[in-house]
């Protein structure tokens, strides 16, 4: 076997179901300079022979035992031993589309370093897709068919795991899977944005993402909402908080209080804003809530945004185009 251009990393566990379309996907690429190396997280199904039984047939595929315990530690264990030009992940129930590889590979020598290859994505189930899915995969295409998927990284994760490629270089300067934090897809996503990639615009689906009850984002703790917002929280404080600028939280739901709390526990002051009139003037957490218009006393203020409502943020943005306030300068979705 030569040379790979693009080393797969697939973790895997009981998706023996899917696994063989998975890897059939793979091996319908019309690039085929590539390696697949598969890490088993402990599966008590027939996915381990299953992968047993492709790398028997093709040379390209390795098939290992994590060396730990969980998605993170199992891509460390195949990156630790990958070797190609190009770094891409793949889920081990997902599809690949026919052209991806070369498509992103193309893409990633066109424009060279500090560059991150996306494509869009389709979700399929055989129970149907539901109205939040149809909206995030809406939403996600909408934001990679013109490559500004930072611009609201805030809200959700901006990068679909199984759908991306990185050249090695870039992706070793973005601390490849060294780090520890779930979820592990939106941390990427963060150092992606942290080192400043720029995402290759793409306006073709490149993934079948699949859905089902099982799924791992469905039934691990560390996909809960709990977990999305302390890394949104964690991320903003880092890349994009002046502290010598008023801090607003805007919002009093549920992630609102979550987010004021997290900043409640770290001492960070903030004026805590809403536009709810049952709430207005209350205190949470010792914290008082005032009136959106409080916005206008305050001297260049930053404001993070955690109303979920889709009409009610638009109303919001408006009202910060009054103020001659920016996205991802003054204003930061939350969600």
């Amino acid at each position: 076997m030569g040379q790979p251009q693009v080393s797969i990393l697939i973790p895997f566990k009981n998706t023996a179901p899917y696994l063989p379309e998975c890897i059939n996907s793979i091996m319908e690429q019309t690039l085929s300079q590539w390696e697949i190396i598969a890490v088993d997280d402990g599966s008590t199904d027939d996915s381990l022979e299953i992968m047993q039984d492709y790398a028997i047939k093709d040379e390209r595929i390795q098939v290992l035992n994590n060396r730990g315990t969980g998605i993170i530690e199992a891509l460390r264990t195949a990156y630790e031993l990958s070797h190609g030009e190009f770094v891409t992940r793949m889920d081990s129930d997902d599809l690949m589309a026919s052209q991806r590889l070369e498509h992103m590979v193309a893409a990633l020598k066109e424009r060279g370093k500090g560059h991150l290859a996306i494509g869009q994505v389709k979700y399929f189930s055989a129970r149907g897709i539901s109205n939040g899915y149809d909206r995030y995969e809406k939403w996600l295409n909408k934001l990679t068919c013109k490559g500004n998927n930072f611009s609201e990284i805030y809200k959700e994760c901006v990068i679909p795991s199984p759908c991306w490629m990185i050249q090695r270089e870039d992706f070793e300067r973005c601390g490849a899977f060294q780090s520890d934090r779930y979820p592990e897809d939106y941390d990427l996503a963060f150092r992606f944005y942290e080192n400043n990639l720029t995402c290759i615009p793409c306006d073709g689906v490149l993934l079948y993402w699949r859905d089902y009850e099982t799924r791992t984002s469905r039934t691990s703790e560390h996909y809960a909402q709990n977990y999305f917002l302390d890394i949104k929280l964690h991320y903003f404080l880092k890349l994009d908080w002046n502290p010598k600028r008023p801090l607003t939280l805007w919002g009093a739901g549920n992630k609102g209080k979550t987010i004021a709390k997290l900043l409640v526990k770290k001492d960070i002051h903030f004026h805590w804003i809403c536009d709810n009139p049952n709430k207005i003037g209350k205190e949470i957490y010792g914290q008082k809530l005032y009136h959106f218009n409080a916005l206008k006393k305050l001297e260049n203020p930053q404001t993070i945004v955690t109303v979920a409502n889709s009409k009610a943020q638009e109303q919001i943005r408006d009202y910060f185009m009054t103020l001659n306030k920016k996205n991802m300068e003054d204003y930061f979705f939350f969600c």
